[in-house]
């Protein structure tokens, strides 16, 4: 016979041993008399016989509670019964204590559903999971991985950063083994470690989330093995993430808010036997203040003085108990009264997990490769491009002549990512030439009060519901500027811009007025709608006499990806074509693939000095030219170059340089037009700037003030070998806007 499930689920979640031995010590208990009910006081004694065995012939076994600082042989009968309370709690739907007679057994519906041949398979079953168990005892040693990582820490920072020993054993050793601890196989746990981001980090650490609450360290509370900068430690602490909690709360003081949140979890938990001051100790200088502050409680592990492996488990153990009744029964307990008072509530929206970094080179080349299996062929770098400026900014417009792929693009990107016009994740929406205002995209109320909404508005609207919200949504204004942009997208550039922190989601001000909302059905559904985190807004445009130009406003808020450059002799590569299935499902990515991660300078500061400094150094330079056409530019530009900046050198996708070039061709030029000699002397500086000084080309700016320029301007002519440039992509658009202002008097980054 089969056991029943719920017989088969009671070891599914073992924090200790305490319930296999149990049920083993009844079961034998039981047939040794053959009754219904056993003595607990023989049952007991099997219990404790079993650890005593055990512990003698040398194999790791739980030990006893750390409060009695005893081992098994040396419990009083006191503390023996204190430690059943748990097992015989949690196994009370099938067994029962009577105190009356001391006595124990199963149930009598669970006795006669089970029979003899169920209590045989009931003993099988327990003998393996336990066997399991203490095959994870048997075979992780934390010690010795925590005494290796501090002895070789400090010299294997001089080593090459990139596949190193130490950031496999933290990133997948670690991970892998704490998963297979027996109070640690739980599907919400979330075990991940780290040596830094492309470079060494100062602090070491592996962390255990539970994704119930949190999936980031970043926010949230969660369990984290921290290494002291000088490896003379190692600390195992409960903590919280610095980064997000303080900011979506609305508070200033970040470290005010920390030591609240600290003191309210200590209120919480018992947290016995750990440290609760701010006496951790892992820098001597920048982040120290910030792990003191967010560490509710920790424990001490001094390099060379590593206690026993059992010890280490039995604090782990400790902790994860600790952490486990404060989400249970505060964070989850929290989340249900809320749901009592708002019934109407199906959905418990989950939290999606973040893409870890090392991974978006992979899922890019994926994409690249769904792309090619479609026929279509772009630019080197053009997909990374593309990928960086969505993070920066989650409006891009792509530009150029008709025919190119820019369309193509943005529905091959998205269907890569799952998101199709089937499923409702793509949409592509057509902008009319008679599009003058607002309502033509977002809706109006007609003349019975109702409101209608526009093209926009329904993908706005399912975007948001619970269920959606890890899912991308992207959403193409084809020809966007066949009317004036400015006209019809003014409301959605504003509310862009009004982008914050909201309870850990990136949230906007509403879209639509609640005037224009009249009746009760249209304020539930369309009431309180920005622009959802999920959403991604990408226009095609084509720069010719039909369409109208864009204004600096519009160009601030966006990257703008030119497609004039077109090589006819690719053809599709039928190796490529053979391929009917992409190599992995990406449409499990949830959104934070594409979400930014900032949205003011200060988020990123911190833990990106120096690039930010250079960036901005570079752009203190540009802006200095661009002032003589009144074309510099201002913080917002600022700071979402320096964030794709960032993002590329988290990611790896390119070098610096490279990634410079793209912004200063989508975010700089663009700026750039008129008929002056001034417009003439900042084209020829920039020019300058973008050869760099190994490209063999000399550019003179005052005799080329003067004179013809058409003998740099035409190098990237047809048939010509370009220079080899600095910021090539920049130098070649940089030689048409050259050529032609020499030729017409007037020239523009649109006119190519």
């Amino acid at each position: 016979m089969s056991l029943p499930e719920s017989i088969t689920q009671i070891f599914r979640r073992k924090q200790k041993s305490y319930k296999m031995v149990l049920i083993l010590s009844l079961i034998e208990e039981l047939k040794s008399i053959n009754q219904e009910r056993a003595s607990y006081d023989k049952v007991k004694n099997r219990f404790l016989a079993y650890y005593i065995q055990q512990q003698d012939l040398g194999h790791r076994v739980d030990e006893t509670p750390i409060r009695y600082h005893a081992r098994w042989n040396e419990l009083t009968k006191g503390q023996l019964n204190s430690i059943l309370t748990t097992p015989v709690k949690v196994l009370s739907e099938v067994i029962f204590v009577d105190t009356e007679d001391n006595s124990i057994g199963f149930f009598s519906e669970i006795k006669n559903q089970l029979g003899e041949a169920g209590l045989d398979q009931l003993k099988k079953l327990a003998k393996e999971e336990l066997h399991k168990y203490n095959t994870a005892m048997q075979q992780f040693s934390l010690k010795n991985h925590l005494e290796n990582i501090m002895a070789q820490y400090v010299l294997a920072k001089r080593e090459p950063f990139k596949d190193h020993s130490l950031g496999t054993l933290l990133r997948k050793t670690i991970p892998s083994e704490l998963r297979a601890l027996p109070f640690l196989n739980e599907e919400h746990y979330k075990i991940q470690g780290s040596i830094g981001q492309g470079k060494w980090s100062d602090v070491p650490w592996f962390s255990i989330l539970d994704k119930r609450i949190t999936s980031t360290t970043q926010s949230g509370e969660y369990v984290v093995y921290l290494f002291a900068e000088n490896m003379s430690a190692v600390y195992l602490t409960l903590a919280q993430g610095v980064t997000t909690a303080p900011k979506e709360k609305g508070s200033k003081d970040k470290y005010a808010y920390l030591r609240n949140k600290t003191q309210e979890i200590r209120e919480l938990i018992p947290l016995a036997n750990m440290n609760k001051d701010e006496n951790i100790q892992l820098l001597g200088h920048g982040r120290g203040n910030d792990y003191q502050a967010s560490t509710v409680a920790y424990i001490k592990y001094e390099r060379g003085k590593v206690p026993s492996d059992e010890k280490l488990i039995q604090d782990l153990q400790n902790v994860m108990e600790d952490y486990r009744i404060y989400v249970e029964d505060h964070i989850l307990n929290e989340t249900a009264s809320t749901m009592e008072v708002e019934p109407v509530t199906e959905y418990m929206e989950s939290v999606p997990e973040p893409i870890n970094d090392v991974e978006i080179p992979s899922i890019l080349q994926q994409i690249q490769s769904h792309i090619r299996r479609k026929g279509f062929f772009f630019p080197e770098h053009l997909i990374e491009n593309f990928y960086l400026s969505l993070k920066t900014k989650p409006f891009v417009i792509l530009a150029g002549i008709s025919g190119t792929g820019k369309t193509r693009l943005v529905k091959l990107f998205a269907e890569a990512l799952g998101a199709t016009g089937n499923n409702g994740q793509f949409t592509l929406i057509p902008v009319r030439p008679d599009w003058s205002d607002p309502a033509d995209l977002l809706g109006y109320k007609d003349l019975s009060g109702r409101f209608k909404p526009g093209p926009l508005m329904e993908v706005l609207v399912e975007a948001r519901k619970p269920e959606n919200g890890h899912k991308p949504y992207f959403i193409c204004m084809d020809e966007m500027n066949l009317a004036r942009v400015e006209h019809y997208f003014s409301d959605l550039l504003s509310v862009l811009e009004t982008q914050d922190w909201q309870e850990g989601k990136i949230q906007t001000q509403d879209l639509i007025s609640s005037t224009m909302l009249d009746t009760p059905e249209d304020q539930v559904k369309f009431g309180s709608l920005g622009i959802p985190e999920n959403v991604f807004l990408i226009g095609t445009v084509n720069m010719d006499e039909t369409t109208h130009p864009f204004s600096k406003k519009v160009l601030d808020r966006a990257n703008t990806l030119e497609f004039n450059y077109i090589n006819l002799q690719q053809y599709p590569d039928m190796s490529e074509q053979e391929e009917t299935e992409d190599p992995a499902d990406l449409a499990e990515l949830n959104h934070l693939f594409l979400r930014s991660d900032y949205l003011q300078l200060v988020d990123a500061y911190d833990a990106n000095k120096e690039l930010v400094v250079r960036t901005t150094e570079r752009l203190v330079m540009i802006n200095a030219l661009l002032e003589d056409v009144h074309a510099h530019v201002g913080f917002r530009v600022r700071d979402a170059i320096c964030f794709y900046m960032i993002y590329n050198e988290r990611y790896k996708l390119m070098n610096e340089e490279e990634a410079f070039d793209w912004q200063l061709l989508q975010k700089i030029l663009p700026r750039i037009q008129g008929s002056h000699s001034s417009v003439r002397r900042v084209l020829l500086n920039l020019m300058k700037g973008a050869l760099g000084t190994g490209s063999g080309v000399t550019v003179n700016i005052e005799d080329l003030m003067d004179n013809d320029a058409s003998p740099l301007y035409l190098k990237w002519a047809a048939g010509q070998t370009p220079p080899t440039a600095k910021h090539p992509q920049s130098a070649r658009k940089l030689a048409f806007m050259l050529r032609r202002l020499e030729e017409d008097g007037f020239t523009s980054y649109w006119l190519s």
